[in-house]
């Protein structure tokens, strides 16, 4: 159970904040409600409490497992799928989990696939997706401004890339 204040991840959604825990009548049952606000893009979502676990809600990833996070980013991808639906396919299900680290796993293989060739529209917007996820929150984990945040995400991307070579 989460309260007012906490920091949450909504999958596919980003990083947000409980403003608050409402009683509403939706359907004409009456549900309790996780009020809360999306930072980066600043939607308002209703989370029924009763729901939350099913739908993916977590608490923010502690700073101490930040550095596993980084450490997928400058890793080589195991090994990457050609056949671009299925890639994309297996891409979705890791960003709809709700987990940073295969989020991580998405940015860092969709970031080496693009040194070697463009991606498609649909890839670059999935890649920019898992990219701002995981710097939103390592942002709010480690207590640090976005432009920092993203700053150490692309420096992880890119140390991967150097290691390669």
């Amino acid at each position: 159970m989460f309260k007012v204040g906490d920091k949450v991840v909504y999958p596919m959604h980003g990083v947000g904040q409980i403003d608050g825990i409402e009683k509403k009548v939706v359907l004409g049952k009456r549900t309790e409600y996780y009020m809360i606000t999306i930072i980066n893009s600043g939607m308002k979502v209703m989370i029924p409490v009763n729901n939350a676990v099913e739908i993916g809600l977590r608490a923010v990833t502690p700073k101490k497992d930040i550095k596993k996070v980084l450490n997928i980013l400058s890793t080589a991808p195991s090994d990457v799928e050609d056949d671009w639906k299925i890639r994309y396919q297996n891409n979705i299900d890791k960003v709809k989990s709700g987990s940073i680290f295969e989020i991580a796993e998405v940015a860092r293989d969709l970031f080496r696939r693009s040194a070697e060739k463009e991606l498609s529209i649909m890839e670059r917007k999935l890649y920019e997706n898992a990219y701002q996820l995981i710097t939103y929150e390592i942002a709010l984990s480690k207590n640090i401004d976005i432009e920092e945040a993203g700053s150490i995400v692309s420096e992880a991307l890119s140390s991967g890339v150097e290691d390669e070579d």
